[in-house]
Protein backbone atom coordinates (compact mmCIF):
# COMPACT_ATOMS: atom_id res chain seq x y z
CA UNK A 1 0.00 0.00 0.00
CA UNK A 2 1.27 3.24 -0.91
CA UNK A 3 2.27 6.09 1.82
CA UNK A 4 -0.15 9.36 2.31
CA UNK A 5 1.18 12.21 0.74
CA UNK A 6 1.83 15.20 2.44
CA UNK A 7 -1.07 16.54 0.67
CA UNK A 8 -3.65 13.82 2.54
CA UNK A 9 -2.24 14.23 5.60
CA UNK A 10 -2.61 17.92 6.19
CA UNK A 11 -6.13 17.50 5.06
CA UNK A 12 -8.59 19.32 7.79
CA UNK A 13 -11.03 17.20 9.47
CA UNK A 14 -13.71 17.81 12.20
CA UNK A 15 -12.79 15.78 15.79
CA UNK A 16 -15.46 13.42 16.74
CA UNK A 17 -17.07 12.32 19.62
CA UNK A 18 -16.08 8.18 20.31
CA UNK A 19 -18.35 6.37 22.98
CA UNK A 20 -17.29 3.33 24.19
CA UNK A 21 -20.41 1.53 26.57
CA UNK A 22 -20.51 -1.61 27.88
CA UNK A 23 -21.62 -3.78 31.21
CA UNK A 24 -19.22 -3.66 33.63
CA UNK A 25 -16.63 -6.83 33.22
CA UNK A 26 -16.99 -6.54 30.09
CA UNK A 27 -13.97 -4.23 28.86
CA UNK A 28 -14.77 -0.92 28.18
CA UNK A 29 -12.30 0.79 31.07
CA UNK A 30 -9.18 -1.33 29.20
CA UNK A 31 -10.19 -0.53 25.71
CA UNK A 32 -10.55 3.53 26.68
CA UNK A 33 -7.27 3.26 28.48
CA UNK A 34 -5.27 1.83 25.76
CA UNK A 35 -6.94 4.01 23.21
CA UNK A 36 -5.71 7.06 24.73
CA UNK A 37 -2.45 5.84 25.41
CA UNK A 38 -1.81 4.43 21.97
CA UNK A 39 -3.37 7.79 20.19
CA UNK A 40 -2.20 11.31 20.39
CA UNK A 41 -5.45 12.59 19.02
CA UNK A 42 -8.04 11.56 20.86
CA UNK A 43 -8.36 12.58 24.74
CA UNK A 44 -10.61 12.00 27.15
CA UNK A 45 -14.01 14.44 27.93
CA UNK A 46 -13.70 16.40 30.92
CA UNK A 47 -16.44 17.45 32.22
CA UNK A 48 -17.67 20.19 34.44
CA UNK A 49 -17.98 19.80 38.50
CA UNK A 50 -19.28 21.72 41.45
CA UNK A 51 -16.97 19.95 43.68
CA UNK A 52 -13.70 20.99 45.15
CA UNK A 53 -10.92 20.06 43.83
CA UNK A 54 -9.18 17.59 45.51
CA UNK A 55 -5.42 17.31 46.24
CA UNK A 56 -3.66 16.75 43.52
CA UNK A 57 -6.38 17.30 40.39
CA UNK A 58 -5.97 20.15 38.01
CA UNK A 59 -8.54 22.65 36.49
CA UNK A 60 -9.07 21.67 32.69
CA UNK A 61 -6.99 18.28 33.31
CA UNK A 62 -9.32 16.38 35.71
CA UNK A 63 -12.78 18.61 35.86
CA UNK A 64 -13.37 22.00 35.00
CA UNK A 65 -13.86 22.96 38.32
CA UNK A 66 -16.94 25.99 38.90
CA UNK A 67 -19.11 27.58 41.61
CA UNK A 68 -22.86 26.89 41.45
CA UNK A 69 -23.46 30.30 39.87
CA UNK A 70 -21.40 29.31 36.89
CA UNK A 71 -22.90 25.79 36.75
CA UNK A 72 -26.50 27.70 36.81
CA UNK A 73 -25.06 29.84 34.17
CA UNK A 74 -24.33 27.14 31.74
CA UNK A 75 -27.47 24.77 32.26
CA UNK A 76 -29.41 28.49 31.53
CA UNK A 77 -27.55 28.79 28.56
CA UNK A 78 -28.10 25.17 27.54
CA UNK A 79 -23.85 24.57 27.48
CA UNK A 80 -23.85 21.05 28.73
CA UNK A 81 -24.68 17.98 26.27
CA UNK A 82 -26.22 16.50 29.64
CA UNK A 83 -25.38 16.97 33.76
CA UNK A 84 -26.68 15.23 36.33
CA UNK A 85 -26.52 15.09 40.65
CA UNK A 86 -23.87 13.03 41.99
CA UNK A 87 -23.78 12.90 46.20
CA UNK A 88 -24.50 16.41 46.08
CA UNK A 89 -22.29 17.81 43.34
CA UNK A 90 -23.24 18.43 40.01
CA UNK A 91 -21.22 17.07 36.80
CA UNK A 92 -22.29 18.00 33.35
CA UNK A 93 -20.20 17.53 29.43
CA UNK A 94 -19.56 20.91 28.62
CA UNK A 95 -20.92 21.59 24.63
CA UNK A 96 -19.29 25.04 24.28
CA UNK A 97 -15.80 23.72 24.95
CA UNK A 98 -16.26 20.20 23.09
CA UNK A 99 -17.66 21.93 20.00
CA UNK A 100 -15.13 24.80 19.52
CA UNK A 101 -12.49 21.93 19.81
CA UNK A 102 -13.94 19.06 17.40
CA UNK A 103 -13.98 22.35 15.08
CA UNK A 104 -10.16 22.41 15.33
CA UNK A 105 -10.03 18.67 14.10
CA UNK A 106 -10.11 17.10 18.33
CA UNK A 107 -11.46 14.16 18.98
CA UNK A 108 -13.31 12.78 22.02
CA UNK A 109 -13.44 9.67 23.99
CA UNK A 110 -16.52 8.93 26.34
CA UNK A 111 -16.76 6.35 28.73
CA UNK A 112 -20.22 6.49 29.25
CA UNK A 113 -23.50 3.99 29.84
CA UNK A 114 -26.65 3.76 27.22
CA UNK A 115 -27.89 6.59 28.80
CA UNK A 116 -25.41 9.07 28.72
CA UNK A 117 -25.14 8.18 25.22
CA UNK A 118 -28.83 8.60 24.19
CA UNK A 119 -28.44 11.88 25.49
CA UNK A 120 -25.31 12.87 23.69
CA UNK A 121 -26.94 11.68 20.83
CA UNK A 122 -29.47 13.72 21.00
CA UNK A 123 -28.14 16.78 20.93
CA UNK A 124 -25.45 16.06 18.63
CA UNK A 125 -25.96 13.32 16.01
CA UNK A 126 -23.37 14.34 13.32
CA UNK A 127 -20.29 14.04 15.70
CA UNK A 128 -21.26 11.52 17.61
CA UNK A 129 -19.94 7.51 17.04
CA UNK A 130 -21.70 4.56 19.17
CA UNK A 131 -19.28 1.30 19.75
CA UNK A 132 -20.72 -1.05 22.62
CA UNK A 133 -18.46 -3.84 23.72
CA UNK A 134 -20.20 -7.22 24.51
CA UNK A 135 -18.50 -10.01 26.30
CA UNK A 136 -18.70 -13.56 24.31
CA UNK A 137 -20.96 -15.08 26.58
CA UNK A 138 -23.24 -14.25 30.57
CA UNK A 139 -20.98 -17.37 31.82
CA UNK A 140 -17.47 -15.06 31.01
CA UNK A 141 -18.97 -12.25 32.45
CA UNK A 142 -19.47 -13.51 35.51
CA UNK A 143 -16.13 -15.25 35.38
CA UNK A 144 -14.21 -11.70 35.04
CA UNK A 145 -16.58 -10.30 37.72
CA UNK A 146 -15.99 -13.12 40.08
CA UNK A 147 -11.67 -12.70 39.07
CA UNK A 148 -11.71 -9.17 40.34
CA UNK A 149 -11.73 -10.91 44.08
CA UNK A 150 -13.77 -7.68 44.41
CA UNK A 151 -17.30 -8.45 45.45
CA UNK A 152 -19.62 -10.89 47.27
CA UNK A 153 -22.22 -12.82 45.38
CA UNK A 154 -24.87 -10.69 45.87
CA UNK A 155 -22.55 -7.99 44.11
CA UNK A 156 -21.75 -9.90 41.69
CA UNK A 157 -25.51 -11.18 41.15
CA UNK A 158 -26.71 -7.06 40.89
CA UNK A 159 -23.94 -6.65 38.46
CA UNK A 160 -24.95 -9.63 36.44
CA UNK A 161 -29.05 -8.40 36.32
CA UNK A 162 -27.97 -4.97 35.46
CA UNK A 163 -25.62 -6.01 32.68
CA UNK A 164 -28.69 -7.72 31.03
CA UNK A 165 -30.01 -4.82 31.49
CA UNK A 166 -27.83 -2.75 29.68
CA UNK A 167 -27.40 -5.55 26.88
CA UNK A 168 -30.77 -4.93 25.36
CA UNK A 169 -29.66 -1.59 24.33
CA UNK A 170 -27.21 -2.82 22.19
CA UNK A 171 -29.30 -2.30 18.81
CA UNK A 172 -28.89 1.87 19.86
CA UNK A 173 -25.24 1.88 18.80
CA UNK A 174 -23.35 2.26 15.44
CA UNK A 175 -20.98 -0.63 15.86
CA UNK A 176 -20.94 -4.17 18.45
CA UNK A 177 -17.72 -5.76 19.04
CA UNK A 178 -17.62 -9.17 20.46
CA UNK A 179 -14.65 -8.61 23.46
CA UNK A 180 -13.54 -12.65 23.46
CA UNK A 181 -9.51 -11.21 23.12
CA UNK A 182 -8.76 -7.76 24.73
CA UNK A 183 -6.30 -6.96 21.78
CA UNK A 184 -8.32 -8.13 19.13
CA UNK A 185 -11.33 -5.79 20.55
CA UNK A 186 -8.92 -3.11 20.65
CA UNK A 187 -7.70 -3.75 17.64
CA UNK A 188 -11.46 -4.10 16.08
CA UNK A 189 -12.44 -0.38 17.91
CA UNK A 190 -9.22 1.29 16.41
CA UNK A 191 -10.46 0.28 12.55
CA UNK A 192 -13.45 1.52 13.22
CA UNK A 193 -11.82 5.13 14.54
CA UNK A 194 -9.63 5.50 11.73
CA UNK A 195 -12.45 5.03 9.17
CA UNK A 196 -14.61 7.14 11.50
CA UNK A 197 -11.80 9.94 10.79
CA UNK A 198 -12.05 9.26 7.34
CA UNK A 199 -15.53 9.83 6.38
CA UNK A 200 -16.20 12.71 3.82
CA UNK A 201 -18.31 14.46 5.27
CA UNK A 202 -15.49 14.89 8.39
CA UNK A 203 -12.75 15.74 5.96
CA UNK A 204 -13.35 19.50 6.05
CA UNK A 205 -10.50 20.18 4.33
CA UNK A 206 -11.18 18.11 0.82
CA UNK A 207 -13.79 20.84 -0.61
CA UNK A 208 -10.58 23.28 -1.13
CA UNK A 209 -8.22 20.55 -1.81
CA UNK A 210 -10.50 18.99 -4.63
CA UNK A 211 -11.17 22.56 -6.14
CA UNK A 212 -7.24 22.88 -6.32
CA UNK A 213 -7.70 19.58 -8.09
CA UNK A 214 -10.05 20.61 -10.43
CA UNK A 215 -8.35 24.38 -11.31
Amino acid sequence: MADSTPAQEALARRGLMFILSSPSGAGKTTISRMLLEADDEIKLSVSVTTRPPRPGEKDGVHYYFVDDAEFDRMVEEDDFYEWATVFGHRYGTPKGRIRAALKGGQDFLFDIDWQGTQQLYQKDQQDVVRVFILPPSIDELRRRLESRGQDEKAVIDARMERARAEISHWDAYDYVVINEDVNACFAKVREILDAERMKRQRQTGLIPFVRELMS
